[in-house]
């Protein structure tokens, strides 16, 4: 292979182009141009699902730990989401106890079900409300509280760190603002941990920051400091925009939505919402020796981008991908990963959003509409959701 083997370089697209409306873009380079250097992002972006499922699938040759990703800078750490084997294992592994199946079932489920009732109860009525503000934000906050073990920290503290720690992750610009806030961020999680060490400590419990505190070989405790703000960067809007993207798309889709409570077929609405709009639309990985990809050479040290959202709506794989339909054939999305990397809270989001939230949703405001769908606002570039879900509840 020669340099001209290279993938094409494009100069055009930029990073506040794929914050405000990615699509077009990512539907245009999976038929023109699926391996593209995108000169904004500092990245070969990747938008057809097979590749993207091959880098995944092949941490040896896509190594997550990539040096130039802004996440080590925005979280003051080398966190798991950016290592590879041995080591990412011993760190995932720390946590593990806390998503196991029975621990959220038997455990979290219940206390999501209580944390659900009590805000839905709080709802106004018969007037515009902004279930991304009043419910989805702080539904998901507290019960990832709960989840963590830092149920001492407001729903309003837990939200601002989510989406500071993001910004900053996704601060592909190097911008310094977002570093100062993830600074000062970082520093009020620091001091909360340093605080709940001690409870911890005297009261054992199923919390991941308990589990991780009390093992019999723990992990150093930066580490359990930093993968714990991952958990609070992703566990937040995750299943936020999660099912923000679910309402809007049943409520769009009136029909959709009659089948689905007509057969509580809830968890197929959950992922269908996650296909259509990815809540992790991208991610990084740091190419350890040189490959090729659609016949384009990807040298050593380059960094890969994998486009989820473009992924999940590749034409090979779905028929009419850009529309929301929860009765499709077959839904092999990437909206959590896969490979060593799957996302270790996909099952609790799954229950949280499917089988608690939008049942108890829609039993209480079965006559629910949209404000006005066209002013549903969605952005973001390596995370995505709708800004704001203004609604009447009756």
């Amino acid at each position: 292979m020669t340099d001209n083997s290279l993938a094409p370089l494009d100069t055009e697209i930029t990073i506040r182009q794929l914050d405000e409306d990615p699509y077009p873009i990512y539907r245009r380079l999976r038929a023109e141009a699926p391996v593209l250097r995108v000169q904004s992002v500092g990245r070969t972006l990747l938008t057809r699902a097979e590749d993207t499922k091959y880098v995944k699938d092949n941490p040896e040759l896509f190594s997550s730990d990539d040096p130039n990703t802004p996440m080590k800078r925005a979280f003051l750490a080398h966190t798991l989401m950016r290592k590879d084997g041995a080591a990412h294992k011993r760190e995932r592994d720390a946590m593990a106890p806390a998503f196991n199946p029975k621990v959220i079932q038997n455990e979290w489920m219940p206390k999501y079900r209580e944390i659900a009732e009590a805000y839905l109860d709080r709802l106004p009525r018969n007037e515009p409300v902004d279930l991304f503000s009043l419910l989805a934000a702080p539904y998901a906050a507290r019960g990832l509280a709960v989840l963590l073990g830092t149920e001492e920290a407001t729903d309003e503290e837990m939200i601002r760190w989510s989406q500071v720690l993001i910004d900053g992750a996704g601060n592909f610009g190097w911008r310094p603002e977002p570093f100062e806030k993830t600074d000062k961020a970082n520093a009020e999680m620091d001091a909360l941990f340093d605080r709940l060490g001690e409870r911890h400590k005297a009261e054992p419990n199923s919390s991941a920051l308990s589990v991780m505190i009390n093992a019999d070989d723990p992990i150093p405790k930066t580490q359990i400091y930093a993968n714990i703000k991952i958990a609070i960067g992703g566990g937040i809007n995750e299943p936020r925009d999660a099912l923000c993207t679910i309402l809007y798309g049943l409520l769009t889709n009136p029909d959709q939505l009659a089948e689905v409570r007509k057969n509580d077929d809830w968890t197929k609405a959950f992922e269908e919402g996650v296909r259509w709009i990815a809540p992790i639309q991208a991610s990084s990985r740091l190419v350890t020796e040189d490959t090729e990809i659609r016949g384009c050479r990807i040298p050593k040290g380059d960094t890969v981008m994998t486009i989820q959202a473009s992924a999940n709506r590749d034409e090979s794989l779905y028929e009419n991908g850009e529309d929301f339909i929860v009765y499709r054939d077959k839904n092999p999305h990437q909206a959590f990963g896969n490979g060593p990397h799957f996302c270790q809270g996909t099952h609790v989001a799954r229950r949280a959003v499917g089988v608690v939230m939008l049942p108890l949703l829609f039993e209480r405001f079965p006559n629910m509409r949209l404000v006005d769908p066209q002013k549903v606002l969605w952005r973001g570039f390596g995370f995505r959701g709708p800004t704001s879900m203004p609604v009447i509840l009756n």
